[in-house]
Formats: structure tokens, sequence, C-alpha cells
């Protein structure tokens, strides 16, 4: 295996959060009954016209600035031509030579530095209406007792995201479609939910020896619609071609099944191509001249997206933290509490530790309050410091009361209590002089229990350590 380099390439599909499909007015609404959300355009009936969604359109232009991608003065809707059940038309409104975004590429952030994934185009189309099949073991169309199909999804505005074949492992391939996934998010475009249909992936594997020029036959894995099962289709998908090509076995380009039970894949039917096809402009929509102006109010309304701060926070933290604080939505409490004067590792170390743990809103936190706390963590005590981030999140939190209850550090009033617990632990005191330094824990609780847990529990253990070296 070390001798092969995989080669991949993603197709990630994500419904647009819009109220409406993509050519007509029937709302969205996932879940509603089956075949409740139709009308004669998107149920193809004779002399329905569709009209194209405004704002999934301006929603494709905002996702394609985010990835580079060049925006088209003059993009066109192409028919989509195959026949399927789940298409009434005999065809789909899609994009193909001329789509609304073009060439770009996403930077992807690596330990050892960024890598460029080229995007080949992001595109808008039409979903298709889903096929639901029932009875047999694994819910697909072989070994069903009969199938229904559910035309409420068709129509729905849906961006597919076309990448070169630039990933190099499953594990990129999942960093790569995790990140895309909540950039797609942050803009405000989709829910991209993969439990819930709205975010799936197409997967074009190959191999190739390495160093070696070109690309090998590709098998493309259908609708994927979990990140543990992409890498896991990747990987077998690297397994069975390598053992082909070793056993010099012909690898035909076509498309497939993955079976997550057998972790296997199973030849679906042989892939088609773009001529397959027989796209042609759609006759019925004119084409699209997304305004500069729009364009550019889009792009100056970007915000900071996740791999330029997992950039930005690297610098302070590292790598392996920044991907934690971006990837679980918590830097930008992070953000605030640093630029409340708390230091960054501690910053980190609160949030990703102790705040969480509190199970408090990290939206709602009063940062520049408990940066206070933070800060002046080392003359607080635990039970202060967690009672304070408990109630950070709470309407009018202030740090005020909790600083009011600072450690007491000071020598003179710690060491007659000191002193007393000595006094009456002599057998923890003969153990810890014998060499078992673990029994210190418990003279530092007895004195925190004397003193209500008021002491500052490092001049305790120092001042301990002292009496018992004496």
């Amino acid at each position: 295996m070390a001798d092969w380099e995989p080669v991949v390439g993603l197709e990630v599909h994500a419904h647009l959060k819009t109220r409406t499909k993509m050519f007509c007015r029937c709302e969205l609404e996932y879940g509603a009954a089956e075949n409740t959300h139709t009308c004669p355009v998107c149920l193809a009936h004779p002399g329905a016209l569709p009209v194209a969604n405004e704002r999934a359109i301006e929603y494709t232009v905002k996702l394609g600035l985010a990835l580079g991608c060049e925006i088209a003065a003059h993009a066109v809707f192409a028919r989509k031509n195959y026949f399927y059940p789940d298409l009434p038309k005999g065809y789909q409104i899609s994009q193909y030579e001329a789509p609304l975004c073009g060439h770009g590429s996403f930077a992807l952030p690596r330990a050892d530095g960024d890598h460029a994934i080229g995007i080949v185009r992001a595109h808008l189309e039409e979903d298709a209406a889903k096929t639901v099949h029932a009875g047999g073991a694994t819910g697909r169309s072989v070994g069903a007792d009969y199938s229904l199909v559910d035309f409420n999804r068709g129509g729905t505005p849906l961006l597919e995201i076309v990448t070169e074949p630039d990933l190099r492992s499953a594990e990129e391939a999942m960093w790569f479609l995790r990140l895309l996934r909540q950039t797609i998010v942050e803009l405000g475009i989709s829910d991209a939910e993969m439990e819930k249909g709205t975010l799936r992936a197409d997967v074009n594997v190959s191999v190739r020896k390495r160093g070696e020029e070109g690309y090998r036959p590709r098998w493309e894995i259908k609708n994927m619609n979990s990140f543990t099962f992409v890498g896991r289709a990747i990987e077998a998908a690297i397994r069975q071609q390598v053992a082909a090509h070793e056993a010099g076995d012909e690898v035909e380009q076509s498309t497939y099944d993955y079976d997550a039970d057998t972790d296997r894949l199973t030849v679906h039917r042989s892939k088609e191509e773009a001529d397959d096809y027989r796209y042609f402009p759609e006759p019925d929509l004119v084409p699209v001249e997304p305004p500069p102006e729009l364009v550019e109010r889009l792009r100056s309304g970007l915000p900071e997206l996740p791999a330029l701060r997992i950039r930005r926070i690297e610098q302070a933290v590292g790598f392996e933290s920044a991907v934690e604080l971006v990837t679980t939505d918590r830097d930008d409490l992070y953000d605030r509490l640093v630029a409340a004067g708390v230091e960054p590792r501690v910053a980190y170390n609160a949030v990703m530790n102790e705040i969480a743990a509190a199970g408090v809103d990290f939206g709602a936190v009063v940062a520049t309050e408990l940066a206070k706390i933070l800060v002046a963590r080392d003359r607080l005590t635990r039970p202060i410091i967690a009672q304070a981030i408990s109630v950070s999140a709470d309407p009018g939190f202030t740090a005020e009361p909790f600083l009011e209850q600072e450690a007491v550090s000071d020598e003179a009033a710690l060491e007659p209590v000191i002193d007393a617990v000595l006094a009456a632990n002599p057998e923890q005191v003969e153990t810890y002089r014998g060499g078992k330094e673990g029994v210190l824990g418990y003279l530092v609780g007895q004195v925190m229990r004397e003193t209500q847990g008021k002491a500052d529990p490092k001049t305790v253990n120092r001042l301990l350590r002292e009496r018992l070296r004496g």
C-alpha cells in the first residue's frame, strides 16, 4: 500500500436554506407529510414554466466568493437529461458549461501548512424527489418489495461544489468536508445536516503509483451522508483498487454503493460522463447575470471564515488547539476573553474545559466580567472560580462579588491552621515522611476544610511541604 497514492475528489451537495423551492413557490418543510408541498411546476405538468429563486442565486454567489471562485458575469441553466422515477420532467435543471461559480481554491489548514484544494465549480440546480424503498433488509432498491416517491423534496435548491482530485487520503477528505460544512453553515445558506439529508457527498476515488503522472479509472461512491462512512468508503475503495491493480485485474470506471456492514463496495452501474446526460441550455429560463454591485455587497459581507480563524488562533495556542476551538464553535468566546485581557492559553483551557463542563451558553457568557475572574484565578479558590463560571451567562453577571472572596494566602493566618492539622494527623505525617507523598493531598484537604475553602491551595501546599520537611 505504501507504493500507492490515493487520488480523491468530492462532489458535495447542500440544500439551500430558502423559504421556497428553486423554480416554484412551494414552501420547503423538513419532515412534512409526503407529497404535500407540490405544484404543477415541480410536478412537471404540461405548460408549467419555472422561475428562478433569487435568494438561491445570492446564496450560491456568496459561497462561491468564500471559496475564491470566479463569479460568472453570464451563467446559464441547462437541462441534464436522464430518466428516473424521482425526476418527473425526465431531466434536471442544472448548470454545466456556464455555472454561477467557476474555478476557485480552498486553503485547507494542516499542521504542516495549507493544502490548496482546487474547486472546479459551484453550481446551482434543483434536487430530485425522494424515492422510499419499502421492504427488504437494506432500505435500498435491491431487495425492496416496492418503492414510493415523495415529491416534497423535488425542486429544492441544491448547491453542488465539485473539487479537483486534490485530496490524498480519507482523513484529508473528511477534514475538508467538515471544514466546508462549517463554512456553509456559518454563511447562513444551509443547515448542512447530513443526518437530515441537507448535506451529502459523492466521492470519486482512484489510486496510482507514487510519482505517476495522470489518473487511473475512478470509482464514484454515491450519496454518502456520514463523515465516518465517507472515510471508511474511501479506505475500502483504496484497498480494493490496489488489490485489483496488483493482481493485474482491470479497474473499470463505475458507480459504487458502500455497505457499512461489510465495509465493502459493490458496483451499482457504469459511470456516466457528461455526454451521457446530453446537456443543453434550458430554453424556459433566461441567463443569470449577477450585478457587480450585488457581488461586491456579498463579498464585503463575508465573515472571517473557519480556515482563516484556525490560522490566526494557531499563532497563540498551536494548530491542534486552534482546530478544537474553531470546529466546536467556541472560538468566539475565546476571542472575547483574550480581548478582555486573558492569556490565550488560559482562555483556551477555560473555554474547552471548565466553561464547557459547566454547560453554560457560550454566546451569552459575559466575557468582560468572566475575564476578571480568570485573570485573578491564582488568588481565588477553585470552588469560587467554578461558581463564577456556572453563572457567567446569567443576565447581569459581574465579577465583583467573587473577587471579594479572594483566597487566604497570608502565611501568618494559615500557619496556626496547618500546625493544628498536622498535630491532629500524626499517622499521615509519618506516612509522608516515610516517602509516601501522596498523602499530602489529604492534608491539603483538611486545611481547606478548616478554612471553609478560603485558603489558597498553592500557599497551603508549599507551607505543608516546608513543615513536613522540618
